[in-house]
C-alpha cells in the first residue's frame, strides 16, 4: 500500500510529432513541476516558473480527463489562456493542475509552438 507521500503519479505528455514522454511526479505536484523535476526538454516550457504570468506551459486534455480535473480554471488562467497558440476546450495551463492520484495515467498533449504572454 502507497501512502499519501510515496505514491508517484505517472503521466504521458504527447509531443505535436506524437513521441510519447512518461514521467511521473508526487501528489501534489504541479505538470509543470513533473516536467521540470524529470527534466523533460519541451522548449520554452514554463518560462514564467509557474507564477501564471505566461502561457507557456499550455497542455491539452482529452475531454473526459478534462471533465475529472478537480478545479475548473481561474479567471486569471483563462486570461493567460486566450493568449496560446493551439487554444481548444480542453486546455489548461500545466502550473495549474495539481497531481493526485485520481489522475494516475493522465495523458495529456503539448502543443506544437507555445506563446509567451510576457513578450
Amino acid at each position: 500500500m502507497y501512502s499519501f507521500y510515496t505514491f508517484r503519479v505517472e503521466v504521458t505528455f504527447v509531443r505535436a510529432n506524437g513521441e510519447r514522454v512518461k514521467a511521473k511526479g508526487k501528489i501534489g505536484d504541479s505538470l509543470l513541476d513533473v516536467i521540470v523535476n524529470n527534466n523533460i526538454d519541451f522548449e520554452g516550457f514554463g518560462a514564467c516558473e509557474g507564477t501564471l504570468t505566461c502561457s507557456t506551459c499550455h497542455l491539452i486534455f482529452a475531454k473526459p480527463d478534462y471533465d475529472r480535473l478537480p478545479e475548473k480554471p481561474s479567471d486569471e488562467e483563462l486570461d493567460m489562456l486566450d493568449l496560446a497558440y493551439e487554444l481548444t476546450d480542453t486546455s489548461r495551463l500545466g502550473c495549474q493542475i495539481t497531481l493526485s492520484k485520481d489522475l494516475q495515467g493522465l495523458e495529456v498533449r503539448v502543443p506544437a509552438t507555445i506563446n509567451d504572454a510576457r513578450s
